[in-house]
């Protein structure tokens, strides 16, 4: 078995946004910027940000974070978000989710300029990325492709199974591995909660990308010997034995399915990682594409 190491990848892609970052700066004196807005205090959601925020210092980024009390108006957001749009000096905004529910998500999405939209979840980057066209990947989806290229893991007509359908990992990912690409070409396969027996698909993944949200929902037997698992899930359990009380497991029984597995990422240190990293890559392009 190999570890998928997310911090390997992860610190080669921020190595080389680092580079041309200085570069970028000494040839055109422009620094790239991205924007960031969390609205209330949602506890998952703050670390996040405040990693995100180390992230820019570290590659030479300018960051801009506006932090907003949980009853800010959804006209306030969008006021803001328009400011950003005008702002030269911000080439990629992030709002981070989830908003409160009086803030209509689709909106506040929708309103950030495609050209800004670093995170890759406007319409208009996602029919792009669905007919192949260059866009802005979202970071998760993209952040799995890079760790697929990195460990040279083939899938040209291999058979990946996602066990997920969100608009963030599962239908993006998805689309990327069936596009006639290398570190693609796949046949996928979409799992959710409308199967009857969701085992049924995952024992026959050459590939399985689990991002269902529920942990260790994967087990040994779900999975046959060989099998390359990309484990999304972030999940948060009791442990007694840890001095927080808690610790993150992802959506896979690592212990156990690892005994089986050819290649696993982990969790932490796996694709979370990857997804920080990606949204500097992105926010780095948007820069690029202002510039010349």
């Amino acid at each position: 078995m190999t570890l998928i190491d997310g911090k390997i990848v992860s610190e080669k892609i921020k190595n080389d946004i680092i580079i041309q970052t200085e570069e970028l700066f000494r040839s055109k004196g422009i620094r790239p910027g991205l924007a960031m807005m969390i609205v209330g205090e949602n506890p998952a959601s703050t670390v996040y940000v405040n990693s995100k925020e180390k992230d820019c210092l570290q590659v030479g980024f300018n960051s801009y974070l506006k932090r907003l009390p949980e009853n800010t108006s959804q006209e306030e957001v969008l006021e803001i978000v328009s400011e950003w749009n005008n702002n030269p000096d911000i080439h990629g905004i992030l709002v981070q989710l989830p908003l409160p529910k009086h803030i209509d998500e689709n909106k506040v999405i929708m309103a950030i300029r495609p050209d800004k939209d670093v995170d890759g979840f406007h319409p208009e980057n996602f029919g792009r990325l669905v007919i192949g066209l260059d866009g802005f990947v979202p970071c998760t989806p993209g952040g799995i492709m890079e760790m697929l290229k990195f460990y040279n893991i083939d899938t040209q007509g291999k058979h990946v199974v996602v066990v997920g359908r969100s608009n963030i990992v599962g239908k993006p990912i998805a689309n990327l591995l069936y596009q006639k690409n290398q570190f693609a070409n796949s046949v996928v396969t979409i799992c959710h909660t409308g199967a009857k027996d969701i085992t049924e698909y995952t024992k026959q993944a050459d590939i399985l990308i689990a991002a269902m949200g529920v942990p260790k929902a994967i087990k040994a037997e779900d999975v046959k010997d060989g099998v390359v698992v990309i484990d999304v899930g972030v999940n948060r359990i009791e442990d007694l034995s840890s001095p927080k009380g808690t610790r993150l497991v992802g959506d896979v029984d690592f212990e156990n399915v690892s005994k089986k597995a050819s290649y696993i990422t982990p969790v932490p240190g796996g694709v979370g990682l990857m997804t920080r990293a990606m949204l500097l890559s992105n926010t780095l392009k948007s820069t690029l594409q202002k510039s010349n």
